[in-house]
């Protein structure tokens, strides 16, 4: 089964139901609608739930709308969201990078 990290201080969020979405840069898993994953502490590394992916979109990061923030964390600012990404993937991200966001449901 495929699995999915998230930073310690969203998996409150996600167990609440609060973040339903994760976007995932440079996608090096092929994640798929209908995939069953295991949802990882990035901190400790525990599995602490399983979801199923429902909703796959992709488009560039330059091109990111309110409404593509729905179950998603929001950023203070557009750079604060590139400043975020490029602590993730390093300097590569700009805006044509294609972020693939991802709906999930807890099973």
């Amino acid at each position: 089964m495929k699995t999915l990290k998230f930073a310690e201080h969203l998996v409150p969020m996600v167990l609440s139901g609060e973040k339903t979405s994760t976007w995932r840069l440079f996608d090096d898993k092929d994640l798929q609608v209908g995939d069953k994953i295991i949802l990882v502490n990035k901190t400790t590394g525990e599995n602490f739930s399983e979801a199923e992916i429902v909703n796959v979109e992709e488009k560039a990061l330059g091109n990111i709308v309110d409404e593509d923030f729905d179950g998603h964390e929001k950023f203070e600012s557009t750079e604060a969201m590139f400043t975020s990404y490029r602590g993730y993937y390093g300097d590569r991200v700009t805006p044509e990078t294609i972020v693939k966001m991802i709906n999930f449901k807890l099973i």
